[in-house]
């Protein structure tokens, strides 16, 4: 790749570490030795100069919430106005960390309730999130995963990936994977061939995905070797993280470039975030420019319930806003499915504009993006799928087992039991009833 090392990045490397060249800035080594982990290296760094007393708050927030920031992220900080800089929102400790609200939680989506060994979440039917790695290369200050950053006690060794992997050998109905952390590319390169060889020995694995900002905060770990070794794992699929467009660089690009080239499919999970990217104008560009580097937009998160993190949310009514403003505006593979992942293990709940007006007996009224309202007509014949899978004659009743129906699929489908209603636990009418029964 082209490897520019100019004066501006020289001076700002030189700060950290004396007599530095253009190897050494290149490599994601050196890059993780040498991250930013205190406030007073910050300020050296960057320039700039704290009052004593903010200081200290920043402090505080600091010793529950670590801080560690790669040099290359830091150098994408806008100096002359480093408070308003979305990059610095995200990386540097902030004394609103330290404010926790009473709905706020350690584990907000549950992980390690729905979790039946350590390490490893079933929240879904057929997939499960592997947690592989402690380590990553940036402390994201909006982390769902807070609870775990800094914490040696979180660090998952190779007999607990092993559990994991008996785990998943022992339940068949699980097709995919996704891998965790922490970051999975901050793992070595042999350690992480491994895991994958393992996983893809297993026979019902179908799909493996890596979830991973590597890309936006340290793109040089992205190397000729792991790409390599990446590529020996097909179908692999890989996520990464970016939220704001100041995060698409040459590096990141490059980054980007060498993971597409070998056919790795890639997508990008966005978290809507109050002062960083709450804004239509925003993430419109950022999809654009994640789409033309072949990243297809994948969710776009409301931010969870984390201890910390109410400076950073936004309501749910900015992001139906936002996606209002793609939809129509700009090229559909370029729309995120925005969603909330329920407090307490629910899972990712889409929350989306409304296009369908009204619904008659023989038609569907819709609106476009524009605000354009036409009718669809219904067809009049009744043979779509029954939903009756016993039997099917459309090749799919060999293709595999038939899974257990839950909520609103269970009333849909002709194959089920006499369910008509779904009806939560505890309500009063239902009570009564048991009561007089």
């Amino acid at each position: 790749m082209e490897k520019i090392f100019d004066k501006k990045h020289k001076d700002f490397a030189e700060k950290i570490s004396k007599n530095i060249g253009l190897e050494e800035w290149y490599d994601w080594k050196w890059q993780l030795k040498n991250s930013i982990r205190d406030i007073d290296t910050f300020e050296e760094v960057i320039g700039i100069k704290f009052h004593e007393d903010e200081k200290a708050e920043l402090q505080e927030a600091a010793d529950v919430f670590p801080l560690s920031i790669t040099p290359y992220y830091a150098s994408l900080i806008d100096v002359k106005n480093f408070r308003e800089d979305p990059i610095f929102k995200q990386s540097f400790v902030g004394v609103e960390e330290l404010i926790t609200e009473n709905f706020e939680m350690a584990d907000p989506l549950a992980e390690d309730k729905d979790s039946p060994v350590p390490g490893l979440t079933h929240r879904y039917p057929d997939r499960i999130l592997f947690y592989i790695s402690h380590a990553c290369a940036v402390y994201c200050r909006h982390c769902t995963r807070k609870r775990k950053v800094g914490d040696t006690d979180s660090i998952p060794s190779k007999k607990q990936i092993e559990k994991g992997l008996d785990y998943i050998r022992n339940n068949p109905q699980i097709r995919d994977v996704l891998l965790s952390g922490g970051d999975p590319l901050l793992l070595p390169d042999d350690y992480l061939d491994w895991i994958l060889t393992e996983l893809w020995s297993i026979p019902h694995i179908e799909v493996i995905r890596i979830g991973t900002r590597v890309p936006v905060v340290l793109p040089y770990r992205i190397t000729d070797e792991l790409v390599n070794m990446l590529k020996k794992h097909h179908p692999l699929w890989i996520n990464t993280h970016f939220n704001h467009i100041k995060e698409i660089t040459k590096s990141s690009k490059n980054a980007l470039r060498k993971l597409a080239d070998v056919g790795i499919p890639l997508g990008n999970q966005s978290v809507l975030l109050r002062g960083v990217n709450d804004c239509p104008n925003v993430i419109k560009k950022l999809n654009q420019k994640l789409a033309a580097n072949r990243v297809r937009p994948y969710y776009l998160f409301q931010c969870d319930l984390s201890e910390g993190l109410s400076h950073f949310r936004t309501s749910v009514r900015k992001g139906v806003e936002i996606i209002e403003s793609l939809i129509g505006h700009t090229s559909g593979f370029a729309v995120p499915r925005y969603v909330v992942d329920a407090p307490g293990g629910g899972g990712k709940i889409p929350v989306m504009p409304n296009y369908v007006i009204s619904w008659g007996t023989d038609r569907v009224i819709l609106r476009n993006y524009e605000g354009v309202i036409t009718t669809y007509k219904e067809p009049e014949h009744q043979d779509d799928c029954s939903k009756d899978c016993t039997g099917c004659e459309r090749g799919l009743a060999e293709e595999g087992e038939e899974h257990d129906l839950v909520g609103i699929e269970k009333l849909l489908f002709n194959s089920a039991d006499d369910t008509i209603s779904l009806v939560p636990q505890g309500t009063e009418r239902i009570d009564k009833r048991d009561n007089n029964g």
